[in-house]
C-alpha cells in the first residue's frame, strides 16, 4: 500500500505512477479468442457445445434453458433475497424511467422541418458471469434499462460450470422479465450472440461484464455488434476527513478490493492521524472476510492513501484518476461533487456507502473503469436507444437554402451532390 503526501518532493512523480498503473490482465488472450470466434462463426452450436464441455465441464443437450428449469431453479431463491431483488428492481426501474428522452421536432425560419426521433434497439444480449463471480444484481442493472428503453428481445447468456447455476441469478431474470436464457459463457457465448448459431439468433448489442476472454471477445466483435464497454478491475476512491469512523472507511475501501486482486482502493484525507487509523482498521477487518485473499492482495499491491493539506486539493487529483466509484464522506459533499468532472458515479455523505449503489440505490452499477470515466458514462437507458434525425424541405425552403448546398458540393468536387440539389432549383 502506498502512502503519498502532496508535500513530498517526489509526490508528482509518485502520483503519476499511480495514475498510469495498468491493472488489467497482462496475459494476451487475443489469439485464443480470435480462434474461438472464428470457430463458432463457422460451426455454430456444435462449436459452442464443445467449448462449453471443455471449459465449463458441462454437456448441455440444448443451449437454451427451458421455462420449467428456470422456474424450478428460481424457486430455490430464498424469500428474503427475492424480496430484496424486487425492491432493487423497483428502485432501478424508477431511476432509469426518468432518463427517457424526448423527441425533437420544429420548423425553422425558412420553412425546413427538422427533428430527432429516439428509437430503441431491437435485440440485446446480456452476459452474466457464472461460478464464483456470479452477480444477480448485474442481471437487473443490465436488463431493466434495456426493457425500459423498449428493447423487444433481451437475451441472457450465463455459464453453468459443471451444470450448476446460482438460483438467485434466475430469480433476478424472472424479476427483470428475461425469459430467453442460454447456458453458455466465455468467448464462445459472445461469438454466439454476435454471429448467431443454428439455435441462437444474433443480437444488435452485447452488454455485461466478464473475464479477460469475455472482454477480449467483446473488443473483437465490436463493429459486428455494439458493446457497452471493456470492463476492467473495480475501483473506489474515498475522500474523507477525520470526523469519519475509520472502521466505516476501511469497510468501504475493502468493498471493492474484495472483487479482484487487481482492484484498486484509494483514500484521500487531510489527516495523517486518520489515515493511520484507517490502515489499522483495515488490518482488523481483513481477517473477517471470506474474500480476504483477494482483498488483501488488492490493498497491498494497488491500494493507496493520499494526504492533502486541504480536501479541496483532492479534486484535481480525483479528476486525473477518473475513478469508477467516488465516495465523498464529508460535510456538504455537494460542494466537492459540483467540481468533479471525471467519475463513474458519486456517493455523497457519510451514510452513503458505495455498496448501496451496487444493489438498489437506483443509478446503474455498470460503470467506466481504467480512467475511461474521462470520456465515458455508466450504463443507462441511452445505451439501448438510437437517435434518428430527419429533414423535410418544401419547394420554397429548398429555393432558400439550396444554392448554398450547390456551392459547397462544387467546392468539394462532388458534382452529383451539387446536381441533385441544382436540378430541383430549376
Amino acid at each position: 500500500m502506498q502512502l503519498l503526501k502532496t508535500t513530498d518532493k517526489d509526490f508528482a512523480v509518485k502520483f503519476q505512477t499511480l495514475v498510469s498503473d495498468r491493472r488489467e490482465a497482462t496475459v494476451d488472450v487475443s489469439g485464443t479468442v480470435r480462434d474461438i470466434l472464428a470457430d463458432v462463426k463457422a460451426r455454430g452450436d456444435v462449436a459452442v457445445k464443445e467449448y462449453t464441455s471443455r471449459f465449463d465441464h458441462f454437456h448441455p443437450e440444448t443451449l437454451r434453458l427451458d421455462a420449467s428449469f428456470i422456474a424450478e431453479q428460481a424457486a430455490k431463491c430464498p424469500a428474503d433475497v427475492k424480496a430484496a431483488l424486487e425492491i432493487a428492481a423497483a428502485r432501478i426501474s424508477s431511476f432509469h424511467q426518468k432518463q427517457l428522452p424526448q423527441d425533437i421536432g420544429y420548423t425553422d425560419t425558412v420553412g425546413v422541418k427538422l427533428g430527432l426521433n429516439w428509437v430503441s434497439l431491437t435485440q440485446v444480449g446480456i452476459y452474466v458471469p457464472g461460478g464464483r463471480a456470479s452477480y444477480p444484481s448485474s442481471v437487473l442493472m443490465n436488463a431493466l434499462p434495456a426493457k425500459i428503453a423498449g428493447v423487444e428481445r433481451i437475451v441472457m447468456a450465463v455459464p453453468m460450470p459443471r451444470g450448476e447455476i446460482n438460483p438467485v441469478v434466475l430469480a433476478a431474470a424472472q424479476v427483470a422479465g428475461v425469459t430467453e436464457i442460454y447456458s453458455i459463457g466465455g468467448a464462445q457465448a459472445i461469438a454466439a450472440l454476435a454471429y448467431g448459431t443454428q439455435t441462437i439468433t444474433p443480437v444488435d448489442k452485447i452488454v455485461g461484464p466478464g473475464n479477460a476472454y469475455v472482454a477480449e471477445a467483446k473488443r473483437q466483435v465490436f463493429g459486428t455488434v455494439g458493446i457497452d464497454s471493456i470492463a476492467g478491475p473495480s475501483e473506489i476512491l474515498v475522500v474523507a476527513d477525520a470526523q469519519n469512523n475509520p472502521e466505516w472507511i476501511a469497510w468501504d475501501l475493502l468493498s471493492q478490493a474484495e472483487h479482484d486482486p487487481s482492484a484498486q482502493s484509494i483514500l484521500i484525507t487531510d489527516s495523517e492521524t486518520f489515515a493511520q487509523q484507517v490502515i489499522t482498521a483495515i488490518a482488523q477487518v481483513l481477517p473477517q472476510l471470506s474474500t480476504k485473499e483477494a482483498a488483501s492482495t488488492s490493498w497491498e499491491k494497488h491500494g493507496a492513501i493520499i494526504i492533502v493539506d486541504d480536501l479541496a486539493d483532492s479534486i484535481p487529483l480525483l479528476n486525473r484518476l477518473a475513478p469508477e466509484h467516488v465516495e465523498l464522506c464529508v460535510d456538504n459533499p455537494q460542494l466537492l461533487a459540483s467540481q468533479i468532472k471525471c467519475a463513474g458515479s458519486m456517493f455523497l455523505g457519510r451514510y452513503t456507502p458505495e455498496a448501496i449503489g451496487d444493489y438498489l440505490g437506483g443509478p446503474n452499477h455498470v460503470l467506466p473503469t481504467a480512467r475511461s470515466a474521462r470520456f465515458a458514462s455508466g450504463l443507462s437507458v441511452y445505451d439501448f436507444l438510437k437517435r434518428i434525425t430527419y429533414l423535410e424541405c418544401n419547394q420554397a425552403a429548398l429555393q432558400e437554402i439550396g444554392q448554398a448546398a450547390v456551392t459547397l458540393a462544387q467546392a468539394e468536387g462532388l458534382p452529383a451532390h451539387a446536381g441533385s440539389v441544382a436540378v430541383r432549383l430549376q
